[in-house]
């Protein structure tokens, strides 16, 4: 049986795939292209033949991105039935995790080439300088992958590299992370941190490594449940199987995090569409990379539609489950782009009194989210439109929001006063009240509406109208 892998997924989806012919910047020209899609809503996988790099020279490593920009591809290539089920499907598929199985290095692809000493050079990648104000070329979609020394289970998750040298990058991984936890227990012990980072794969599997576990907790068995059948990995060159990296992947990163030092990292472009201030961030001395004979380097848009679609999707699987254990009402999540990942609507189907602020107040409690939406099922959760349209006819802001204040939250919130530790956040019931009777319907005036028949008729007319006398202006 053929590897699931990143070269499967772009032979099954040939048909989305743009290879651009141009010689194209690593720095900034490629991303350039994928704010040019965001901006005309359209979203293909974009596939860089011929990187130029900051030198004039063309990388025999073509650049992939764009991977997860669009949502329905990305519910597709998960077996999703609908993308807007993300939140329910994804939720179930997590508890049929699949272990994954090792393989031999000789039968692992990421191990095809082996580069150490000087050929081991992280400037050789044709990673991205983004944005005018990072400071140089970024790993964007790199998996860190780090183990709790207490119990030895691994945690992936990506996190931001900058290169600085051929074997030197700074590693800025959130406070709160799990990866930031097994790094400060190492240090803890007086010994430097292990770390391993792996690019590029098949969706589902750079998406199941995403997902919102407890600590410690594998992704690996849960990355299994994305695939649907068990996930290949290989004992890393250097930390052996401490770290265990995915063998279907593209290139591999091995190294050490000194204990204890720090040095300046960014500014960068991040998540919320700001370039963030420089950080003092731990740092990975290189030790060995490994690749395919024929490797393609994965990068992930900050802030862009590429980066959100995939993360957000992984924040509507944690908050359904939160969700879910206040009320089986909830039958829907999302966790829209517009929003970066600091807003989301849920849908409920005649909640019980209070129930609608019950589960506001529980997702509220994810470090992420500033504001949640409570709205019907009549409402679709994934039309900004509508849910405008709910806000604007369905809430008195003093009967129908509340406000809590002093939660954890994200360190990166471009809002946060200077010195500020904990974030205020708000909660909006933008249900319809509940009838005096059971059984009756909802004190509300009724839509305004015209017979389907009408309307379908209509819609049919104004397509072949649309499509002969006139163009979009």
């Amino acid at each position: 049986m053929a590897a699931v892998d990143l070269r499967s997924f772009l032979t099954e989806n040939a048909d989305k795939v743009w290879q651009p012919k141009e010689y194209l910047a690593v720095e900034h020209e490629i991303t350039a292209l994928q704010y040019a899609g965001d901006w005309a809503g359209s979203y293909p996988v974009i596939l860089v033949d011929n990187p130029l790099m900051p030198d004039g020279s063309r990388s025999d490593i073509p650049v992939l991105c764009n991977m997860t920009a669009s949502r329905e591809l990305t519910a597709k290539v998960l077996g999703l039935s609908d993308h807007r089920l993300a939140g329910p499907e994804l939720f179930q598929r997590i508890s049929g995790a699949i272990e994954p199985i090792s393989v031999k290095s000789g039968d692992a692809p990421v191990q095809e080439v082996v580069l150490n000493g000087t050929d081991c050079n992280l400037e050789n990648l044709p990673a991205l300088k983004q944005h005018v104000y990072d400071p140089g070329r970024y790993l964007t979609a790199a998996h860190a992958t780090t183990y709790d020394p207490d119990t030895g289970v691994d945690n992936t998750a990506i996190q931001r590299c900058w290169i600085k040298g051929p074997r030197k990058m700074t590693y800025y991984a959130v406070p709160s992370s799990h990866n930031a936890r097994n790094m400060r227990k190492f240090w803890a012990r007086g010994e430097d941190c292990p770390i391993a980072f792996w690019i590029g794969h098949h969706p589902a599997v750079s998406i199941g490594s995403q997902v919102k576990q407890d600590y410690p907790q594998s992704h690996w068995s849960t990355v299994g449940g994305f695939l649907s059948e068990p996930l290949r990995l290989v004992p890393s060159i250097t930390h052996g199987e401490k770290i265990m990296v995915p063998a279907d992947a593209e290139i591999v990163v091995e190294g050490w995090i000194p204990r204890d030092k720090m040095e300046p990292d960014g500014p960068f472009g991040e998540y919320h569409g700001y370039s963030g201030p420089q950080v003092l961030a731990p740092y990975c001395e290189v030790s060995c990379i490994t690749r395919r004979q024929e490797a393609i380097y994965h990068d992930y848009g900050s802030g862009l539609t590429d980066m959100l679609v995939p993360d957000n999707m992984m924040m509507e699987v944690k908050l359904f489950g939160m969700a879910r254990e206040v009320t089986p009402a909830v039958n829907a999540i999302h966790v829209p782009v517009s929003g970066r990942r600091f807003h989301a609507y849920l849908k409920l189907s005649d909640p019980m009194a209070g129930e609608a602020r019950d589960v506001l107040a529980a997702v509220l409690a994810y470090r992420r989210l500033k504001m949640a939406v409570s709205v019907d099922d009549d409402i679709d959760i994934f039309d900004e439109q509508e849910i405008n349209w709910a806000l604007s006819t369905r809430v008195q802001w003093e009967r129908d929001s509340f406000q809590l204040s002093g939660l954890s939250g994200s360190t990166l919130d471009p809002s946060l006063p200077s010195g500020a530790r904990t974030v205020s956040k708000i909660g909006i019931d933008a249900t319809l009240p509940q009838s005096e009777l059971a059984g009756a319907p909802k004190p509300t005036l009724p839509r305004s509406v015209v017979p389907d028949a009408a309307l379908e008729n209509a819609v049919e007319m104004f397509s072949a109208a649309k499509s002969v006398t006139w163009s979009e202006q």
